[in-house]
């Protein structure tokens, strides 16, 4: 391995990834809505039997009753109630391997005070303050650069940028871009304790802590330099060092973990996003045109893809006490699977589901989940993309898909993206 260079490693686990979550399913959408008509409320461990596809719930599937639910309305009301509907068995599971600090997992009292600590790092105001920086990165080193050859994939950008605008405003040091990509290969790599078949998952689970230790490791090293320092700077390390709510300040050991438990999803979801966003850019007759000449639809162009292409298909919860849902009583103790790419296209919420629409008005959707435990780093995401697109748009002239070369597809049962998005420009 150690011919392969960090940028190879992060390729590799991203693939990895994304092979875990391909599925069976080759229409998800069209089995989505087949449950939402038929079987709204479904007995059973869906996810595992149709989609094929691991979940959160790690090792504990299938050792307790599951339902999955596919309307939006079930859907919201299942991850707005954090009291009825809870996260804690996911501390059982990937948990286990992250010192149970993890924001995911956790419920009540414990979860509302650190989302109080975190919270104002990454609100709008907050995180337009890292704009320059996010739009200085993309530009100088992943747009201009690529100008002269005149085409490109745009997913070899669209794997490293999320990276590299992470871990610059996480606080690492901007000298050493390369390492950026050994450390988001083990941020990956942590999601390799969630495996189907069990004997992968034992593996996994040893590749998971290892990358756990590592990542922990490094960060540590950063946290310890900038309290030493002061933590005078506007990075997300300083930030947390200051941060406080109640009284209550965090520690090197919960700003190194909490800021580790953020990572995965930081290149992750963008990463995916970014493929869904360029894929209708440039195959819906007349947007990139429309959208060339008016910025102001970029984020409504974001806001669709989240809509309409979720790269998170599904969230799990589990329940505190019995209840009932569209007329099925579900025990206490039960894992709920809530479908999240049927709501978000759920009929009755949203005219012409199917159809990609920004001009739509837009309603609340699940691509970054919903309630208490909505991704935290969601306007973070969105800003990168909003720098990515408009750097494209600016750069690259009459920026369209590459006639020689496959259309851009997004699949997958979950973590859904487009493997290779190719384009020309003049």
């Amino acid at each position: 391995m150690s011919n392969v260079s960090n940028a190879e490693k992060l390729e590799q686990a991203y693939a990895s990834v994304s092979d875990t979550y391909r599925g069976l399913t080759e229409d998800l959408y069209g089995a989505c809505r087949q449950m939402r008509e038929t079987t709204p409320v479904y007995e059973g461990d869906y996810i595992a039997k149709f989609l094929g596809v691991p979940t959160n719930a790690g090792l504990q599937a299938g050792t307790r009753p599951t339902y999955a639910v596919f309307k939006y309305q079930d859907v919201m009301n299942v991850l707005k109630d954090a009291k009825r509907f809870t996260s804690s068995f996911i501390l059982e599971g990937m948990g286990k391997v992250w010192d149970g600090l993890m924001i995911l997992g956790m419920d009540g009292e414990a979860h509302r005070h650190v989302r109080a600590l975190l919270q104002p790092a990454f609100m709008p105001d907050n995180v337009n303050k890292w704009r320059p920086k996010i739009d200085r990165v993309v530009r100088e080193d992943f747009v201009l650069p690529m100008l002269p050859k005149k085409k490109a994939d745009l997913m070899d950008m669209g794997l490293h940028f999320p990276v590299r605008v992470m871990y610059a405003l996480v606080g690492f040091p901007e000298n050493d871009a390369d390492e950026y990509n050994q450390y988001a290969a083990w941020a990956l790599s942590m999601l390799a304790a969630n495996q189907l078949d069990k004997a992968k998952a034992e593996e996994g689970r040893k590749i998971a802590a290892q990358s756990v230790k590592s990542l922990y490791d490094a960060l540590m090293v950063q946290v310890k330099q900038r309290r030493a320092e002061g933590a005078k700077g506007d990075d997300l390390i300083s930030r947390l060092i200051n941060a406080e709510y109640e009284g209550h300040k965090l520690d090197d050991h919960e700003v190194a973990t909490f800021a580790r438990s953020l990572l995965p999803a930081a290149g992750e979801t963008t990463t995916r996003t970014f493929s869904a966003a360029m894929t209708f850019l440039l195959t819906v007759p007349g947007l990139v045109e429309r959208v060339r000449s008016d910025r102001t639809l970029v984020p409504k162009l974001i806001d669709e893809a989240v809509r309409f292409e979720p790269s998170s298909t599904f969230k799990v919860r589990e329940t505190a006490e019995d209840v009932e849902i569209g007329g099925v009583t579900i025990p206490k103790g039960s894992f709920v699977q809530c479908m999240v790419a049927s709501a978000n296209r759920d009929p009755s919420v949203f005219e012409n589901p199917d159809v990609f629409d920004i001009d739509r008005r837009q309603k609340p959707s699940f691509g970054f989940g919903f309630g208490p435990h909505m991704c935290i780093g969601q306007f973070v995401a969105k800003l990168e993309l909003l720098c990515a697109i408009n750097a494209l748009l600016d750069l690259c002239p009459n920026l369209r898909l590459d006639p020689e070369q496959p259309s851009p597809r997004i699949e997958g049962a979950h973590l859904r993206g487009a493997k290779s998005v190719h384009v020309i420009w003049d």
